[in-house]
């Protein structure tokens, strides 16, 4: 479970990522605040994983705010100024959402942060160690709805001309996101790129033979450059 804190003037701001945050359900919230005071006060007294940072609040920025924590957790800025951005990636933010943003641009900033933090401390780990993610699960846009994917259901991935189709146990999904998305997306220990079209779920991989693998009742291609992520597994 991720818990996190709202920091924003405006209540408006609060409910759009309070109303998006309901729909992940890794995500807690710890509480809100409508000034970076009260911020600093909550903070004092509990800890959270992210939080949802403004940048323009009255008497002390977001920026200013930010630059007295000592140990800060992950940071997404929440922003109607796209002139602060720079400086907010100085700042180590994870992302910089650009008011008003939508809910696909959401998932993908908590999507980037979770995944920022993990290869983070699988580095710290060191690198015989292979962390297993904080999520099994993302969500994903396709027929004009948002379906919650989990890991585990995920056979394979195809890029499909400006599409891709995101294979499943049970369904198929075409989605607008790059195929590019989904490999940044995709924990790598569970995932692997096996053509410039294609992701696949190591373990669903029944069978390597020549140049493609069998998943299920598919045959997935091995495309010459990505041999040798196969040869890996073997």
């Amino acid at each position: 479970m991720i818990y996190y804190l709202i920091i924003d003037d405006e209540p408006i701001a609060h409910r759009i990522i309070e109303n998006y945050c309901e729909n992940l359900m890794h995500l807690e919230k710890k509480g809100n605040c409508y000034n970076a005071f009260e911020a600093i006060e909550f903070l004092n007294e509990n800890s959270v994983d992210l939080l949802f940072l403004d940048i323009n609040m009255p008497k002390l920025s977001g920026f200013d705010f930010l630059k007295t924590l000592p140990n800060p957790p992950k940071i997404i800025v929440t922003s109607a100024y796209k002139e602060f951005a720079l400086e907010g990636y100085e700042l180590n933010v994870s992302d910089y959402l650009l008011k008003p943003f939508g809910f696909e641009r959401f998932i993908k900033a908590v999507n980037k942060t979770i995944d920022n933090a993990q290869n983070k401390k699988s580095i710290t780990a060191g690198p015989t160690n292979e962390a297993e993610p904080k999520t099994n699960s993302f969500f994903l846009r396709g027929d004009k709805k948002y379906h919650q994917i989990h890991f585990d259901d995920l056979l394979f991935i195809e890029a499909y001309g400006h599409y891709c189709k995101v294979y499943l146990k049970n369904d198929m999904i075409i989605s607008h996101q790059k195929i590019s998305d989904f490999e940044q997306l995709l924990p790598k220990f569970n995932f692997i790129r096996t053509h410039k079209s294609f992701i696949a779920a190591k373990d669903k991989i029944k069978q390597i033979e020549g140049n493609r693998i069998l998943i299920d009742k598919y045959k997935v291609p091995i495309g010459q450059t990505y041999k040798e992520n196969i040869m890996m597994l073997l």
